[in-house]
């Protein structure tokens, strides 16, 4: 049977020694490279064509994000597996947006390890279960926008891009009141209570074009 090849990338030597032990003694598994960092890691791939790369989320040089980026642009044929110690809504979001194929928890690692790599081997997903309140939320994030009307989203993306209400109200060709009005309830369809919630929200959902 063809070995599964896996490439590890982390800076913390330790750990990275902790995983490949767990992989060698996983019949059908091999590991033929290992990386300190992102950059070294891209040199590697230039060599090496792995089926799977368990990239460290923080790493020296290039993080794992910006490295998956680069792996998923130059060999999209090779999976990611990122390796974090964070539950952060934004490292999940990021990820996904470069088309990453799993998140583990270093916590769980022990555990969850050969379940992430057979899952993604058979070409899904994997999520660590210790992130399931972060994926709950971020498709709950996903769900908002849909609550909005076009009108809605329109004043939205101009408040996002810095423009106060009267400029709003200009572009638009509406009063003043009805900008005031379409903030009013873009926060409250959204469970939002303050401006500057409401315009980090629009920058996290891409309602800016700068």
């Amino acid at each position: 049977m063809k070995a599964y090849k896996i490439v590890l990338a982390d800076d913390h030597v330790m750990f990275r020694q902790g995983i490949k032990q767990i992989v060698r003694e996983i019949e059908g598994l091999e590991v033929i490279g290992e990386a300190d960092d992102g950059l070294e890691l891209l040199q590697l791939l230039q060599e090496l064509r792995p089926d799977l790369i368990i990239l460290d989320i923080s790493m020296p040089n290039l993080r794992g994000l910006e490295a998956a980026r680069e792996i998923k642009r130059l060999y999209p044929k090779s999976k990611v597996l990122l390796l974090t110690m964070h539950k952060r809504k934004e490292f999940v979001r990021q990820g996904l947006a470069h088309g990453v194929d799993g998140f583990l928890l270093k916590e769980d690692a022990d555990i969850e390890l050969l379940r992430a790599i057979r899952t993604i081997e058979q070409g899904e997903k994997y999520f660590s279960p210790l992130l399931s309140a972060t994926l709950a939320d971020l498709a709950l994030e996903k769900e908002k926008p849909s609550l909005l009307s076009i009108r809605e989203k329109e004043v939205l993306k101009l408040l996002a891009e810095g423009k106060n209400n009267r400029e709003i109200a200009e572009l638009l060709h509406i009063s003043k009141y009805t900008v005031r009005r379409h903030r009013s309830n873009i926060m409250k369809k959204l469970g939002i209570k303050s401006l500057a919630h409401l315009l980090k929200y629009a920058f996290s959902q891409g309602y800016t074009s700068n």
